[in-house]
């Protein structure tokens, strides 16, 4: 199948990379978005989101021509829709006496009504969102067949989701394998056909549910073993054992490879994607559902760690280093850290966040410093809950004469306790149980 005009629907962390990459590879590109500011800010030849190799990338594409921005979608060969799918905040499920988080599709369904004008004969939908299990069967097609048109039949329809990591999505858009799941076959071949425009990974062919449940266990998967590794922690912190030097050690045995524990799990693929499973199938779920409670919990964990080294939090000055959800990027979405500032809040610290790679971020009750200065100047303690480069590459020295601040909080082991014990600093680390 041949395409010469793809409509984006949704320019964000996945959408705005893709059309981009999409546009290097010679195709016109409209990307649409419902945010006006997003729109005027895309035609001007700018960028909203920091991805290393996207503003190159972007650049290109917008001076070449073929990309323009628009609210609204037009006629295209293909049509995809890479939208947010986040969690409902105003409903819950429930099986058994335990509430579930639920999967907010309101953007999706969106997006499927505002291609209806413009389908025609022969055009292929691709949903790129993550989703729960049947979306693509039973939410998108029925919307889309408002047209008159029939999915599998007049058009062709698949879920496309994406499988890249923040930090390296530019790379990994192209050389990660992709995952095709068509309504029919032929549907999966057209899907195909587009990604094989610039996917140099291997690119497996399926139908629409089976793809759906495949980005799902991915993260579901992740967000177990990130379980078991902030159990872990919290044994070891129990055991006065240091979780850092235990876990080395366990990986020497051949079959076993545990991850590092840390302040939660954020982002929005392994923080949200297993609760779709549970939200579908609550009775066949409960190690999912579990996982998600542990890895939920960790920032309380973290703010434990925090009253047990300073004491009672109530007027204390705390400066959090890192608000992202990941190291080196500045997607806040569902992170822990954010979690971790609003419960030392409500022990009543008086927190100054510093993140670098978004410090214009406007964020409900909390207040970002412009630079790490002003963010250690007047506190009483530090807490290091995101592996930046730039944060776990600071000395003591460095930071010693910047602040009074002789206490710090390392939920990630970024710094050396010996050497930071050495410049006269008191050190509490998570997974070691004991402030040093």
């Amino acid at each position: 199948m041949k395409f010469n005009k793809i409509c984006v629907i949704g320019q964000g962390y996945i959408g705005l990379p893709t059309a981009a990459t999409f546009a290097a590879h010679g195709l016109n590109i409209l990307g649409v978005d419902i945010q006006p500011e997003i729109i005027e800010t895309l035609n001007r030849g700018e960028i909203h989101i920091h991805e290393p190799g996207l503003r190159e990338a972007f650049k290109k594409a917008h001076q070449s021509g073929r990309f323009k921005a628009a609210l609204k979608p037009e006629e295209a060969d293909a049509f995809i829709i890479a939208v947010p799918t986040p969690f409902k905040h105003d409903e819950t499920g429930e099986y058994n006496g335990a509430s579930y988080k639920l999967a907010d599709m309101r953007a999706v369904a969106a997006a499927a009504e505002a291609i209806v004008p413009f389908l025609k004969k022969g055009n292929l939908v691709i949903l790129e969102s993550t989703s729960p299990p049947r979306t693509t069967m039973d939410l998108v097609a029925p919307i889309l067949q408002k047209s008159s048109l029939k999915a599998g039949v007049d058009f062709h329809l698949c879920y496309s989701p994406e499988r890249v990591l923040p930090g390296q999505i530019m790379r990994e858009l192209i050389e990660n394998a992709r995952v095709i799941g068509g309504v029919t076959p032929e549907s999966a071949q057209a899907g195909a056909d587009l990604y094989a425009t610039f996917v140099r990974g291997e690119i497996i062919q399926t139908d629409a549910t089976t793809a759906e449940m495949v980005k799902l266990m991915e993260n579901t998967y992740r967000d177990v073993n990130i379980a078991i590794a902030n159990e872990f922690s919290r044994l070891a912190d129990k055991f006065g054992v240091n979780i850092w030097e235990a876990i080395p050690i366990a990986n020497l045995h051949p079959r076993v490879k545990i991850l590092s524990p840390g302040p939660g799990v954020g982002g929005h693929c392994i923080s949200v994607d297993p609760w779709f499973f549970v939200e579908a199938a609550p009775e066949l779920t409960p190690l999912i559902y579990h996982t998600r409670q542990v890895n939920d919990a960790q920032p309380r964990f973290v703010v434990d760690i925090v009253q047990r080294a300073l004491g009672p939090l109530k007027g204390k000055k705390i400066a959090v280093l890192g608000l992202a959800y990941k190291p080196d990027v500045d997607d806040l979405r569902e992170s822990p850290a954010v979690e971790v500032v609003h419960l030392l809040q409500k022990e009543g610290a008086d927190v100054l966040a510093c993140e670098p790679f978004k410090p214009e971020a406007k964020l409900e009750g909390i207040v970002i410093a412009p630079t790490l200065d002003d963010a250690i100047r007047g506190a009483d303690a530090l807490v290091l809950l995101v592996k930046h480069a730039q944060f776990i590459n600071l000395t003591p020295a460095q930071l010693a004469g910047k602040t009074n601040a002789r206490i710090v909080i390392d939920t990630i082991d970024g710094w050396s306790s010996a050497e930071w014990k050495k410049a006269g600093f008191r050190v509490a680390k998570l997974g070691s149980g004991k402030t040093d």
